[in-house]
């Protein structure tokens, strides 16, 4: 006879896990293992990380999934080992080496090309990437030998420091907006010196305000008696917006999705207009924008049975 298969029950999990991304995994595959330990119900990550990078991926899991979209908007911040003189299909580890040039390169004219990728700069998303064209990832063109003209985007290189250069590994600290690729940028500083280049480390250490600080591997997660001591609460996504706190009647009218008039109702209001965080004593409500004449406009909102 055969045997009913039993569906598992997943938990209802709320918090952020800080996972320090190991190499040779997708962000999707490290997402499907910590909910595994987690037994999470709902979770999501917050912008991928490429299978050879390595560092900082927050995980959302349960009601923190509705704020994760802040952070695929927010400033990231790596550092990267770029090889010189060689260059490859995927402008990473992962591919084959295409071309192979000497390396004839000063510190002078390293510290003399890097000024021209600060600030704002075009890039042109490489063809293996996520980016899709008629339905279809460029990476799929590019595995059947399909190279498509792809338009340059413009981003921004906040930060990009010298760390150490020593022939021909050059290192680098980058700081830069969404929608950047620093396997371009290192191929882009390769072409620039006249030797080439590809990336053989990345390692991301900070998401918007979230930093290595705290981060889990995943042996330490799977090693861990109790995980879900693990997790940063759902607020640990929202630490840069102001505080709003609410009277409990005022709460209960704000997880209804009623829009405030606060005046002096509220406990305390910050000084500046904008995106807040709402709590009622240690609970959080959710998001809201708080507008003149002290107007409070719900945003996102946590669960009532949640918060």
């Amino acid at each position: 006879m055969k045997q009913a298969h039993i569906k598992r029950v997943r938990d209802l999990v709320d918090g952020v896990l800080l996972l320090d991304k190991p190499v040779g995994l997708s962000s999707n595959d490290a997402l499907i293992k910590a909910k595994r330990v987690l037994n999470a119900k709902k979770a999501g990550h917050t912008g991928t990380l490429d299978p050879f990078a390595t560092g900082l991926l927050p995980l959302c899991f349960g009601e923190a999934t509705k704020f994760s979209q802040d952070l695929l908007e927010a400033d990231k911040t790596y550092e990267t080992t770029v090889h010189l003189g060689i260059t490859t299909t995927t402008g990473d580890t992962e591919g084959e080496a295409i071309d192979m040039r000497d390396v004839d390169v000063t510190l002078a004219q390293i510290e003399a090309v890097l000024p021209q990728f600060r600030g704002p700069i075009m890039q042109v998303p490489p063809m293996y990437s996520a980016l899709k064209r008629d339905g279809k990832a460029y990476y799929e063109y590019a595995r059947e030998g399909i190279t498509l003209e792809r338009e340059a985007r413009p981003v921004t290189i906040l930060k990009l420091e010298l760390i150490s250069f020593e022939t021909p590994l050059l290192k680098l600290a980058v700081t830069c907006s969404k929608g950047t690729y620093i396997r371009v940028l290192g191929e882009d500083i390769g072409h620039a010196l006249g030797c080439g280049a590809h990336l053989i480390q990345l390692r991301r250490t900070q998401v918007g305000a979230l930093t290595i600080d705290g981060m889990v591997t995943l042996e330490a997660l799977q090693a861990h008696a109790e995980p879900l001591t693990l997790l940063a609460p759902v607020d640990a996504l929202l630490s840069s917006f102001p505080a709003v706190q609410l009277t409990e009647e005022l709460a209960k009218r704000f997880l209804q999705g009623q829009r405030l008039a606060l005046g002096k109702e509220a406990l305390t209001l910050p000084d500046s207009l904008g995106r807040v965080r709402v709590y009622h004593d240690t609970r959080l409500l959710g998001t809201a924008n708080l507008q003149e004449y002290a107007i409070l406009a719900p945003e996102r909102l946590i669960a009532a049975s949640h918060a």
